[in-house]
């Protein structure tokens, strides 16, 4: 494994330009344009959002800040599995994999944000 793989601010960027690409497959249709809208949204604010979380003015300003990438992250994963429910795309199975990383970066920032509250503590 390469150390990007570990590297969150290249995961979530990583993360955005695959929400775009998802985005981008969308059928120019109301509820298309809708839902992509969202996820667009959504999933690619964890990305700045961690920025936001880097340049923290306190350890309560961090936690803050990783709390709204969770959240987020959560409303992608909401966004995404009705996309794939509908289905938005030809082959919904595709967004497997993306489904699969909202979930893996769901649990990492979940785990971050117990580690830094009871660091703040």
């Amino acid at each position: 494994m390469t150390d990007a793989i570990f590297d969150l601010e290249e995961r979530l960027l990583e993360f955005s330009v695959r929400i775009i690409r998802l985005v981008e497959q969308l059928p120019e249709t109301k509820t298309g344009k809708h839902i992509g809208g969202q996820l667009l949204r959504s999933g690619t604010s964890p990305y700045a959002n961690h920025g936001e979380a880097q340049g923290a003015e306190s350890a309560k300003d961090f936690v803050h800040k990783m709390r709204i990438c969770l959240k987020e992250l959560r409303e992608t994963k909401r966004w995404i599995r009705l996309a794939q429910r509908v289905p938005l795309i030809k082959d919904p199975d595709r967004i497997n994999p993306i489904l699969q990383e909202t979930e893996e970066l769901i649990k990492i920032f979940v785990v971050s944000i117990r580690t830094a509250a009871k660091k703040n503590k």
